[in-house]
């Protein structure tokens, strides 16, 4: 199939649930591969538009807003904040970063809807779903958890196990009850409206197995398999109350399907743009329905159903639109060899990271992009982004931009020197470096983001490897005018790595063009060697990366550790089962036992026992009095000093460890096995009874 050209792109990325941050799972998988291409775009000076916001929509948001006891509004206002800012401190450079809560968006997405609907593309079907009696509401899958036929997990959610895996559906679930009121629901029919995906199939059928081979082979193979199967009319209408509500009489209490309203937020963000700047962007229309524009989704691979087969099919319907040319979805990243999980708090969040590392966006967009999960599933370490700063970062990019300029500041007091007479070693490290250009572009062009930035690192490697061969700090002594061409050279490869990274690191980028004075940058211009012109004065250097220290990362190692711990606590609490009430005995069995509450006047660990500690208690007679308890594990000495704690008064005395014990302070045993010692709630004298 021959390959078309287009006028202009139209790139979107993925929109984020305002329920939560982002992590470095989203941002490998979709916003710095699709900020990458759109900056090399630029960098071309085509003709795009970048399109991001956030999906404030659905049933998560709504759980969260129940679980916090605050308004849908009130948490997506929160998290479309955290998640823009982030976005734009992060240098990805959307045009318009906007909200499907908008009055923009509203009203597009009830408008594409009531089309389809009055053009007679919609099913209307009735259908049996679950129903909360007591809070008389139809339940969303989320909102529905029971035991999961498939291995037997009782918190398994009404769309998914979290435990096997499985894909769910509210029906399949063993004993279901409802997370809003706790009850057993109740089945009842309800009407909604369909997308007869099934009408479709042969047409997707031909248009992706056949029209677009040239995709990614995990996004072609996921259609396939889908395609394989007998598609099946789709829902595009919830019984939910936090939505777009749907625009057909009779629908009260419904809204639309959060994956049809929020894709078709791509479009009306553009809208928003194009009516705020349209002497710089033209019309909506010229970006969503010329065929001259191409239009590319970026994606992770959960949503490549909806991106490849459900928005095409329903742009299809709509009849007046252009459909993705590609769709470069990525697969997940894990995080230390575990799944990221925002539920388990597993994951590295973007707004902690630019806190945790002011000035260093550039480190963590070059560590994801040298691990994008492009065809599979790849791995984040935070040894590894160590090692990539310290190693690649530092020791080869800028090492040879520091050798370069401090060289010619050192010899030619930061002016570019003129160009002399080329030998061998000059003319081959010239060839090498005009060549990357078209390496680079070659895997830009079919977004290989991974591929594209190692050929842009070997512009660094052959500088270095230049400098060191030519050795400009020996041949000065002799030969002044030879070291004048190996500066020059060595100066326009540091000039070719500033529009090089430009795509991928572009904070770093721009220091650097500041070093340099170098005012002209586009793509046409990488591999040239007259970038810079003899007699240009030089910025002052300064090193463009820091090395990254081992107690930076164990801080980081330590966060994680206390988040795996607190989840294994999680979940052992919610698996904890007490143990059976032991027989009876009678009350005057427990009148026997003297229970007071004493004051702890000093606590000190007992020498050579990891268990025992020493207590000096005030138990109200005038006279101290000495126990010792076995809970040095789970307690420091001045963690308990002053605490009125329970005590059996009237036990044998018995020796340990040579110190005679007068008593047993009563501790709790916890589900994990911890000990917790019992107190009092207010103030109560020492030797009071307990009673």
């Amino acid at each position: 199939m021959e390959e078309k050209k287009f006028k202009r792109t139209t790139v979107t990325a993925a929109l984020p649930y305002a329920n939560g941050g982002v992590h470095i799972g989203h941002l490998a998988g979709v916003y710095v591969p699709a900020d990458i291409y759109v900056r090399y775009l630029r960098l071309k000076k085509q003709d795009v538009v970048f399109i991001g916001g956030s999906d404030e929509h659905g049933v998560p948001i709504t759980i969260r807003a129940k679980k916090e006891g605050i308004t849908p509004q009130d948490v997506c206002d929160r998290y479309h904040t955290i998640i823009k800012d982030s976005f734009k401190e992060f240098g990805i450079s959307f045009d318009i970063y906007s909200r499907t809560t908008s009055e923009t968006h509203h009203k597009f997405a009830s408008d594409f809807f009531k089309k389809l609907y009055d053009e007679g593309k919609l099913v209307e079907k009735e259908s049996e779903q679950l129903y909360d009696p007591e809070a008389k509401q139809f339940l969303a899958d989320r909102y529905v958890m029971g035991t999961c036929p498939k291995c037997g997990n009782p918190n398994a959610y009404g769309d998914q196990c979290e435990k096997c895996g499985s894909d769910l559906s509210p029906m399949e679930l063993i004993d279901p009850h409802s997370t809003i009121s706790g009850a057993k629901p109740e089945v009842k029919k309800t009407k909604n409206w369909y997308l007869p995906l099934n009408n479709y199939q042969e047409w997707l059928k031909q248009w992706i197995l056949e029209d677009h081979k040239e995709w990614r082979s995990n996004v072609y193979g996921q259609c396939k398999s889908w395609l394989d199967m007998d598609l099946q009319p789709r829902a595009m209408t919830r019984d939910l109350d936090w939505g777009i509500p749907v625009p057909v009489e009779g629908a009260e209490g419904k809204v639309l399907y959060v994956w049809f309203d929020a894709p078709i937020g791509y479009v009306s963000n553009t809208k928003e743009l194009c009516e705020k700047e349209p002497e710089k962007w033209g019309t909506w229309q010229k970006w969503w329905q010329d065929p001259e524009t191409r239009l590319v989704h970026f994606i992770g691979k959960d949503n490549i159903v909806f991106h490849c087969v459900i928005f095409p099919t329903m742009l299809k319907a709509h009849g007046d639109y252009i459909l993705p040319d590609n769709v470069p979805a990525n697969e997940f990243l894990n995080l230390e060899n575990d799944k990221i999980s925002t539920s388990r708090n597993w994951a590295v969040w973007l707004d902690e990271y630019l806190k945790d590392f002011p000035g260093k966006q550039d480190v963590l967009r070059y560590v994801l992009t040298a691990n994008a999960p492009e065809t599979k599933d790849n791995n984040f370490t935070w040894k590894d982004f160590q090692e990539r700063n310290n190693s690649e970062l530092v020791a080869v990019y800028g090492n040879f931009v520091n050798r370069a300029l401090q060289l010619t500041k050192k010899y030619w007091n930061g002016v570019v020197p003129a160009c002399g007479e080329l030998l061998d070693v000059d003319k081959k490290a010239i060839e090498e470096f005009e060549n990357v250009k078209a390496k680079v572009e070659n895997y830009l062009n079919v977004f290989k983001f991974r591929e594209a930035q190692f050929e842009a690192m070997n512009l660094a490697r052959i500088g270095n490897r230049y400098i060191t061969e030519c050795e400009p700090w020996k041949v000065w002594k002799t030969d002044p005018k030879r070291v004048e061409t190996i500066l020059n050279i060595s100066l326009q490869l540091v000039a070719n790595l500033a529009i090089a990274f430009e795509p991928f690191l572009p904070f770093s980028s721009n220091d650097l063009r500041k070093m340099l004075n170098m005012e002209s940058f586009e793509w046409e211009q990488l591999g040239s060697t007259e970038l810079l012109k003899a007699g240009d004065q030089l910025g002052e250097p300064h090193l463009l990366f820091e090395k990254i220290e081992d107690d930076a990362i164990q801080a980081q190692l330590d966060k994680l550790a206390a988040t795996k711990a607190a989840n294994e606590s999680a979940a052992a609490a919610k698996d904890y089962k007490a143990n059976p009430i032991k027989p009876n005995v009678a009350f005057e069995d427990f009148e026997k036992l003297d229970i007071r509450v004493g004051h702890i006047k000093d606590c000190q660990k007992v020498k050579k026992s990891n268990k025992l500690l020493q207590f000096t208690i005030d138990d109200g007679s005038g006279v101290d009095r000495t126990i010792l308890s076995g809970i040095a594990k789970f307690y420091e000495p001045e963690q308990l000093i002053g605490k009125d704690v329970l005590f059996v008064a009237n036990f044998e005395p018995r020796k340990m460890m040579g110190i005679e014990s007068q008593g047993m302070i009563l501790s709790a045993v916890n589900f994990d096995g911890s000990l917790n010692v019992t107190t009092t709630l207010g103030e109560v004298m020492p030797g009071s009874e307990v009673g």
